[in-house]
């Protein structure tokens, strides 16, 4: 069976609609990838298009077309702030956002990712959201320098006080009310992981 895509020469096959079937119910079930009409909303809609090596749109061509390793390999995922304008302004409603966490799950597990400190970046920012309810920036980013680009900390301590003058950033992390509610849903969700 072969069905052209739109917006892509490439042609779908039994394998193909696998990888995109794939990603799909990986998304939660909710990704409605397939219903993409290539249009560019998402890419145009991008703040962090630029630095990425393949739009939104060309990356989900790229899983329709079954580009498996390609599509993992790819830097948008990592370079997605998970700011929603893709989300908001597609005509479609495909939960592009959520596609790109799943992604980087998909990277990690099959160890397709470029950049050798993302998984460790995406573990550390997770183990705090679990420990405190949201992100500790100054933790996160202390912790992830000190890792990796230790020699990079002096450049940074400017901008690291003025966000801290303008209250953009706090020394101390705080946890959020309800944090056992925030935990009792983790787990069930990675009971869920584990069960798919």
């Amino acid at each position: 069976m072969t069905t052209s895509l739109a917006g892509s020469p490439s042609q779908t096959t039994d394998s193909n609609l696998r990888f995109l079937e794939e990603v799909s119910a990986r998304t939660a079930g909710v990704s409605r990838l397939e219903m993409c009409i290539q249009c560019g909303t998402c890419g145009g809609s991008c703040p962090s298009a630029a630095d990425m090596d393949h739009t939104p749109r060309m990356l989900f061509a790229m899983i329709r077309a079954g580009m498996r390793d390609d599509a993992l390999r790819s830097n948008t995922p990592w370079i997605c702030v998970s700011c929603y304008h893709c989300v908001v302004r597609c005509p479609q409603d495909v939960h592009i956002a959520d596609v790109m966490y799943t992604l980087k799950s998909m990277a990690i597990r099959a160890k397709l990712y470029q950049d050798s400190t993302a998984p460790d970046f995406s573990q550390t920012f997770v183990h705090m959201v679990e420990t405190y309810g949201r992100s500790f920036e100054f933790g996160l980013a202390t912790r992830h320098y000190l890792r990796h680009f230790p020699l990079k900390i002096p450049g940074m301590a400017g901008m690291g006080i003025g966000m801290l003058k303008k209250e953009r950033m706090h020394l101390r992390p705080t946890k959020i009310a309800g944090m056992d509610q925030l935990s009792a849903i983790l787990a069930r969700a990675k009971a869920l992981e584990l069960t798919a």
